[in-house]
């Protein structure tokens, strides 16, 4: 297995997996073009990166994280948002959500981010062992969110030129 910044080409099989990973959580639709375009936003994007996990010896691409900066006033500069982490369930177990997770911190921590934060499914028990694991603890924070009406719609947001990812 090597883990690899993830290309355009690698796009299709990322959108795949997120689809995969959005079945599994309330929160979100599986919605195709929705996802492709937010990750031809990241890979746009200097303030943004994603990693795919390889197979070494057939290629295929079987696991995936992306990261983003925000400013934090609390650090008083970057902090990093990890998103999207996922491993196929037969490659789970064995090394890969933690070396996609190395990876974007590495990356975070490149652009001076002091503080590295995720959201994860309540329900996903094997998710948050795995981020207990990670050394990543739940804080007293909870998230919210508020879809705004008026906002353009993400598909013509696409076609004009301009990005705008919310998840």
């Amino acid at each position: 297995m090597k883990i690899a910044r993830a290309q355009e080409s690698d796009i299709g099989d990322m959108a795949r997996m997120v689809g995969e990973l959005f079945s599994l959580e309330r929160d979100f639709a599986v919605d195709a073009g929705r996802q492709r375009r937010g990750l031809e936003a990241i890979l746009a994007s200097p303030e943004a990166a994603a990693f795919v996990a390889v197979d070494e010896g057939s290629g295929k691409r079987f696991g995936m994280v992306t990261a983003q900066l925000t400013i934090s006033t609390a650090e008083g500069g970057p902090s990093g948002l990890l998103e999207d982490l996922f491993v196929e369930e037969g490659r789970r177990r064995m090394g890969a959500a933690g070396a996609l997770v190395a990876a974007a911190e590495a990356w975070c921590l490149e652009r001076g981010a002091r503080r590295v934060q995720l959201l994860a499914d309540r329900g996903n028990a094997g998710a948050l062992a795995f981020y207990d694991r990670a050394g990543y603890r739940e804080t007293r924070m909870v998230a919210r969110r508020r879809m705004l009406e008026g906002a353009p719609r993400a598909d013509a947001a696409a076609s004009s030129g301009s990005a705008h990812r919310s998840s």
